[in-house]
């Protein structure tokens, strides 16, 4: 017995010692994960760089400030726009940002952090259309908007008007060109990142914006305090020069907040 016991011992040693030094080479990591939620065919707001392949914009740059602000590993899920409450509610994200305005009916669903933007409503026609100049002009016509959009909310009170709800504001667009539709009703900023960067040999803007909408970054009612934690990073980021650095960028222009 004693002949047999000592090889054991050495043997069971030999494992013990290896797997703590196995669990010693381990990397570890202390950061805290935040898995954000965006319909990146936004642009400025969140979209593909067409060479780098990654996700960029004006609030995929917030939000990552945000998450470093707050000691958070960002984690980008790009979804369509109306999937975005949806995934909030059943805990598949933490966070949703994405040109989204904070309404009442969405506040029902989710809460909203304290305004980061502040945007409205305008009109995109082919560039050789002198029939629409304002919303008052689209009755009867074939409009193009983003499914579950303020957009299509607006859209639908319009008297006899042909409706066509795309997965993402990319298409709309794309079906203007086409001549699928006369008209796309869109948050003014991105109307004008396309015309500018896409469009302006086919479409133009028309009439003035229809209302003045505040953007909010959405978290889940069942965690208010995220949505609190963001609240304080944004108003940091605003403080210490940051926020209006990316709004810079990504506008050309100073906020007014």
């Amino acid at each position: 017995m004693a002949k047999r016991w000592f090889p054991l011992f050495t043997i069971s040693f030999l494992i013990i010692t290896l797997v703590l030094a196995g669990c010693g080479t381990q990397p570890t990591s202390t950061s805290k994960i935040l898995r954000v939620g965006s319909d990146t065919t936004y642009a400025p707001f969140g979209f593909q760089d067409e060479k780098t392949k990654e996700y960029v914009g004006f609030d995929i740059d917030l939000i990552k400030a945000i998450g470093k602000q707050l000691g958070y590993e960002v984690q980008l899920q790009g979804m369509n726009f109306d999937g975005l409450i949806p995934a909030l509610e059943g805990s598949t994200i933490d966070v949703a940002i994405s040109d989204m305005t904070i309404t009442a009916e969405r506040s029902q669903k989710v809460n909203f952090s304290k305004a980061y933007y502040t945007a409205g409503l305008s009109i995109v026609v082919k560039a050789d259309n002198n029939s629409i100049k304002s919303f008052k002009d689209l009755e009867g016509k074939r409009i193009g908007v983003s499914i579950g959009s303020t957009g299509a909310e607006e859209a639908h009170k319009i008297k006899n008007a042909k409706l066509t709800e795309f997965n993402n504001i990319t298409d709309a667009f794309l079906d203007l060109k086409t001549g699928g539709v006369d008209a796309v009703i869109n948050d003014s900023p991105v109307n004008e990142y396309y015309i500018l960067n896409k469009g302006n040999q086919d479409a133009k803007i028309v009439g003035e914006p229809l209302n003045s909408e505040e953007l909010g970054i959405a978290t889940s009612k069942k965690n208010p305090e995220l949505g609190e934690k963001i609240d304080k990073a944004l108003a940091e980021l605003k403080k210490n020069g940051e926020y209006e650095k990316i709004y810079v960028k990504w506008f050309g222009k100073k906020p007014l907040q």
